[in-house]
């Protein structure tokens, strides 16, 4: 199968083509984003293989189908990118990737968390300055906190167990609660109004459907204990940005942690160090002292680009032998 990948960056290239057969198939690397304009480079592809932030919406996904694109293989778990409706009116299938080492993406919230809470960003800074003052680096303990968990995926049942092994009290939200995960954590499931009235520190760890954009909102801000921690590794639509800063600047949300922003697709994966960002609510969130952001790079471990390129190779497989596998994604 001749498969274009879009979105290549040189890791993406190294872990796909370390686990792929070039005998069996042909991995054609583009680093630009798919969507309408750069669907034609997939001339003469069988597949495309997306990521996050490619736009496969209808005019990209009708166009794929007019240069004989039959399969797209997300890097991924979420297929928010995807029209799903339109790409089964045109005959093109579907997959994703539903997990790749959730203990990774797990481990960074915990680690947005931490280094907002002791400032060892800013401490590592002031080091290397030479300033040894403690000024201005107070934290506070962990241990003890009311730790709110919205969504207990695979993702959001290993933030429970690290946060578990802090001494924390974990209380969660989700419309499919586990049982197993309450027996083995001792969390406690409640609405998602009481979760953010109890938590001291607030996860968000769900996917990005249309139902939830913005779950998180000028309204929803209101009901957060003052002074709380909001932490996104999951998508950044969940969270009005806007709102969340209104939020900051009034100082009822004490710190925000993100690795994901609702506008990233113009933003990252790119370096843009020498570009002026026409983006003023990006710049203004990073004006805030108590705002930390990473660049989607939560996923970004060798287990997980080694487990995404085993199972998009899978998928590649099941598609050509026209075999079932759950991680086809279907309406």
């Amino acid at each position: 199968m001749i498969i274009s990948v879009y979105s290549a960056q040189p890791y993406d290239c190294d872990s796909l083509s370390e686990v792929f057969d070039a005998t069996l198939h042909q991995l054609n690397f583009f680093n630009v984003n798919l969507n309408a304009q750069t669907a034609p480079l997939a001339e003469g592809s069988q597949a495309v293989c997306a990521f996050v932030n490619d736009r496969l919406d209808e005019p990209c996904l009708i166009e794929l189908a007019k240069h004989g694109v039959r399969f797209i293989f997300l890097r991924c778990a979420g297929f928010n990118q995807v029209d799903l409706n339109i790409a089964q009116n045109l005959g093109i299938q579907v997959f994703r990737v539903p997990a790749y080492s959730p203990e990774s993406v797990a481990e960074h919230a915990v680690a947005l968390l931490l280094t907002l809470n002791r400032k060892t960003h800013k401490a590592y800074n002031r080091v290397r300055e030479s300033n040894f003052s403690l000024d201005r680096l107070t934290g506070f303990q962990i241990y003890g906190k009311t730790i709110g968990i919205v969504g207990t995926g695979k993702i959001g049942a290993a933030f429970a167990r690290i946060m578990r092994g802090f001494g924390c009290k974990l209380i969660a939200f989700d419309p499919f609660p586990s049982e197993t995960l309450t027996d083995e954590t001792g969390l406690t499931y409640l609405s998602l109004p009481q979760l953010l009235a109890q938590a001291d520190i607030i996860s968000l760890h769900c996917p990005l459907r249309p139902e939830n954009r913005h779950l998180i909102n000028a309204e929803t801000l209101k009901l957060i204990k003052p002074g709380a921690m909001l932490i996104n590794t999951s998508r950044g639509g969940l969270v009005d940005t806007q709102a969340a800063i209104d939020a900051l600047q009034s100082g009822h949300l004490g710190y925000l942690g993100i690795d994901v922003y609702e506008q990233e697709e113009s933003l990252f994966f790119r370096d843009r160090s020498e570009q002026i960002i026409d983006d003023n609510v990006w710049g203004l969130l990073l004006h805030f002292p108590n705002v930390l952001v990473t660049a989607h790079q939560a996923f970004f471990t060798k287990e997980a680009l080694l487990e995404i390129a085993q199972t998009t190779l899978g998928n590649v497989e099941a598609a050509e032998n026209q075999l079932h596998t759950d991680t086809r994604v279907t309406l």
